[in-house]
């Protein structure tokens, strides 16, 4: 069962790396429901599971999203200037939302982040367009927006784009900078909220062998290793498709990762 497990791990970093790079997102989100199984599999004890699962799948995303940042860097599509104002307030709301995890009841929280992911979907699928005279708000404003898109990333363990490139698009910027844009603020995001799972989860009993905290250290390698190659493939296709093209398939794919988060509730 465990050299079974240690092959998933690789191809769940090949399927996380293409995604990151393509869409701008750190591929957290979808890894948590499949580190679970495989963690299950293992026999791992139920009651750490899901912190596990949680913990691992944000730990890969400082090394996806670095991949990532620089594939789209040479395209000349990261705003530096947005990631400057945004990451302070990303990591502060990272590493608070992780301690904070616990205590919010899942289902509620569960309804509310489908809805926005529903509506984000929306937006990029149907062709939204931002009035021409919204701008970015201030630093203050991106401080702000930073905290919550970190907070709620850190609650599902995500990269944050699937918050972060609507509202940079809603605020005009345009989609292949968002993409690329989103990517770069992944990794302020992970590196609280890895940071946060793992003094969370420090001393707590009944955790597998090479668990630092919560985060599982043979399925974060093996998932790292293939990922940093796949995600620079990812952004390349990016770049190559029109841009309402990648806006609807981007569209699609919060789509999709809604209706599995609702499936899940209701399940």
């Amino acid at each position: 069962m465990m050299s079974w497990a240690w092959l998933g791990y690789p191809l769940l970093g090949i399927f996380a790396g293409f995604i990151a790079g393509l869409f701008g997102v750190g591929g957290g989100l979808m890894l948590v429901p499949l580190l679970f199984m495989l963690f299950a599999a293992q026999g791992i004890a139920e009651a750490h599971l899901m912190h596990l699962a949680l913990g691992t799948a944000m730990a890969t995303i400082a090394f996806t999203s670095v991949s990532s940042m620089r594939a789209h860097h040479r395209h000349a599509a990261v705003r530096w200037d947005i990631v400057r104002h945004m990451a302070p307030g990303l990591m502060a709301g990272t590493f608070g939302g992780t301690f904070i995890a616990s205590s919010i009841p899942t289902r509620p929280l569960g309804v509310l982040f489908t809805a926005i992911v529903y509506y984000a979907a929306l937006q990029m699928s149907i062709g939204f367009t931002p009035k021409p005279t919204r701008r970015l708000p201030g630093s203050p404003g991106l401080f702000l927006a930073g905290a919550f898109i970190g907070c709620i990333a850190s609650l599902v363990s995500a990269g944050g784009g699937f918050l972060s490139i609507p509202f940079m698009f809603w605020c005009n910027v345009a989609i292949h900078q968002a993409i690329g844009t989103s990517s770069a603020l992944g990794f302020p995001i992970a590196i609280a909220g890895t940071l946060g799972y793992i003094l969370s989860g420090w001393g707590a009993e009944g955790l597998p062998a090479w668990a630092l905290g919560y985060v599982h250290l043979p399925a974060l390698a093996g998932i790292v290793v293939m990922s940093i190659a796949t995600a620079p493939l990812g952004a390349r296709l990016a770049h190559r498709l029109p841009v309402t093209q990648l806006k609807r398939a981007f569209g699609a794919f919060l789509a999709l990762l809604a209706t599995k988060m609702l499936y899940g509730l209701l399940g």
